[in-house]
C-alpha cells in the first residue's frame, strides 16, 4: 500500500512539473491587419481591422525554420481575397477551397512584406505598407493572406495565414487603392 501510495504521489509530482514546463511554452502568436480603401482623390472610403488564421502549413513552417534551424527565407507577400472567404486551418497555397485570390490589380505580384524592427513582441510594416492599385470596376475584396511566393494568382509557397474581412465583403472600383498594414505579434499567453 506504502508503495502504491508512492508511484500514485510521484505521478501527480510529475504530471504538475510537466504542466508547468509546458504552460511557459504557451505562445499567442497574432497577425492583425489594418486594411484602408482610399478612392483616386485620396479620400478613405472605408477601413477594416482584423485578426486572422494561422494555417497548418503556416504554423509547421515556423516551427521548421525556427526550432529546427531548416533553410529560411524572409520573403513573404501579402494577397488579396475575393468575396466571402473562409480560411480553414487545413489550407494550403495549392487548395483553399473555402476562397479564392483578387488579381484584379496593376502591381505585377503580390505585395512584398516589408517589416520593421522588432519591439515589445510586435513587427509590423507600417513603414512600407502593402498596395494594390484595383484595375478593375465592382472588384469584390472579402480578405488578405500572407504566403512565401509573389506570383499573383499562383499555387505554390506556403500560405501562413489569413483572414476575411470584419466588416464584409466591399466592392472596389477601378483605380481605388488598398493599403494592408500588418502587425505580427507574439505574448505568452
Amino acid at each position: 500500500m506504502i508503495i502504491k501510495q508512492a508511484i500514485q504521489s510521484l505521478e501527480q509530482f510529475t504530471a504538475t512539473i510537466l504542466r508547468n514546463i509546458f504552460s511557459m511554452f504557451h505562445v499567442e502568436l497574432v497577425h492583425r491587419y489594418d486594411v484602408v480603401c482610399y478612392a483616386p482623390d485620396g479620400r478613405v472610403k472605408w477601413r477594416d481591422q482584423i485578426k486572422n488564421i494561422t494555417v497548418n502549413v503556416g504554423l509547421n513552417d515556423i516551427l521548421d525554420k525556427y526550432w529546427k534551424g531548416a533553410a529560411y527565407t524572409a520573403a513573404h507577400y501579402v494577397g488579396l481575397t475575393a468575396g466571402t472567404p473562409t480560411i480553414a486551418a487545413a489550407d494550403t497555397m495549392a487548395a483553399h477551397a473555402g476562397w479564392t485570390e483578387v488579381t484584379a490589380y496593376d502591381e505585377a505580384v503580390r505585395q512584398t512584406l516589408t517589416l520593421g524592427s522588432v519591439a515589445s513582441q510586435s513587427v509590423d510594416n507600417s513603414a512600407s505598407k502593402a498596395v494594390f492599385t484595383i484595375s478593375t470596376n465592382q472588384t469584390t475584396i472579402g480578405g488578405v493572406f500572407i504566403t512565401t511566393v509573389s506570383t499573383k494568382g499562383g499555387a505554390t509557397g506556403t500560405l501562413i495565414c489569413g483572414a476575411a474581412l470584419s466588416a464584409g465583403n466591399k466592392l472596389i472600383d477601378d483605380n481605388d487603392t488598398i493599403t494592408v498594414t500588418v502587425t505580427l505579434s507574439m505574448a505568452s499567453a
